[in-house]
């Protein structure tokens, strides 16, 4: 009986471990570039594709503003224009704040105290022409381009990278942008 209940329990340990293992291995694990100019970085971008998400229901024309602040931080100026791209511009004024020993590439955003989110730059053109912006459970994906349509070539190189990552192309949403 007592040689049963062992088995039993190194039995089920194993399934566990198994489990968890081959979970793990499936999951791959998000990465950020190894470094980020923020004096290149700073400046007008605009969104190009995006995860949808319930903060930027209706958003056409989505641009973001970064500017380096004299505190230490990045001012981030979000705006869109609401059911159309003639719609009344909706604005938010937050703040982003490096996470120290990341290249500059993992900033924690926040535009309502007390709440950060994680703002991980994943891919950036060496020219800085384009980034492209997630978090580490992949909720949040958003491709921004310094023009509002990017080029071509370099859309279908992020899209094949994101594949690469294991990204849901699905969920991925066309921007409307003038």
């Amino acid at each position: 009986m007592q040689v049963n209940k062992f088995k039993s329990k190194i039995t089920f340990l194993f399934i566990f471990f198994s489990f968890i293992i081959a979970n793990t291995m499936n999951a791959q694990i998000i990465r950020t570039v190894p470094n980020v100019d923020l004096s290149k970085y700073v400046g007008k971008w605009y969104e190009i594709a995006s995860y949808p998400q319930k903060f930027q229901k209706g958003c056409h024309c989505t641009t973001a503003e970064y500017t380096l602040s004299d505190k230490g931080y990045i001012i981030v100026e979000n705006r869109c224009n609401r059911d159309s791209v003639s719609g009344k511009e909706s604005y938010i004024k937050g703040k982003a704040f490096v996470e120290k020993n990341s290249g500059n590439a993992k900033l924690k955003v926040q535009f309502f105290w007390p709440f950060k989110g994680k703002y991980w730059i994943i891919d950036i053109a060496k020219d800085y022409s384009y980034a492209v912006i997630s978090n580490p459970s992949k909720k949040y994906l958003w491709i921004l381009s310094r023009t509002s349509k990017m080029k071509e070539d370099d859309y279908e190189k992020v899209i094949s990278k994101l594949k690469e990552m294991d990204f849901d192309l699905t969920k991925l949403q066309i921007t409307v942008q003038k």
